[in-house]
């Protein structure tokens, strides 16, 4: 399955990624770096990844969410994740990533307090 990315933003200044797919290696992988980017030049500090839709990701998906992670620190902002579960979440926590983004059951409870 192809992965789509849907930008929405919440109020006030909460950017959300909402994806479904597999983040893979690949133009998906790439898809989801392109689009932090083009967040990061808008300056845009705060950001969640909806990844409730998401069904697979391999270890490049994962280094892509790091490196997004890393890239929205080092700008000053904050990247949240929501939504994780099943084969996902294992990866998340199998790979150490559950310890370094913060993850939420929903995108509702990745808002809060953010």
């Amino acid at each position: 399955m192809i992965l789509t990315i849907d930008r929405k933003h919440i109020e006030p200044d909460i950017a959300l990624l909402q994806m479904t797919g597999r983040i893979v290696l690949g133009s998906d992988s790439m898809r989801v770096e392109w689009s932090v980017a083009d967040l990061l030049k808008e300056n845009q500090k705060k950001l969640i990844l909806d990844l409730a839709g998401v069904t697979v990701v391999d270890s490049t998906g994962v280094g892509i969410l790091v490196m997004c992670y890393a890239k929205m620190k080092k700008a000053g902002g904050s990247l949240r994740i929501a939504g994780v579960s099943g084969m996902v979440e294992e990866t998340l926590k199998l790979t150490s990533v559950d310890k370094l983004i913060d993850s939420y059951p929903t995108v509702a409870e990745a808002s809060r307090g953010f």
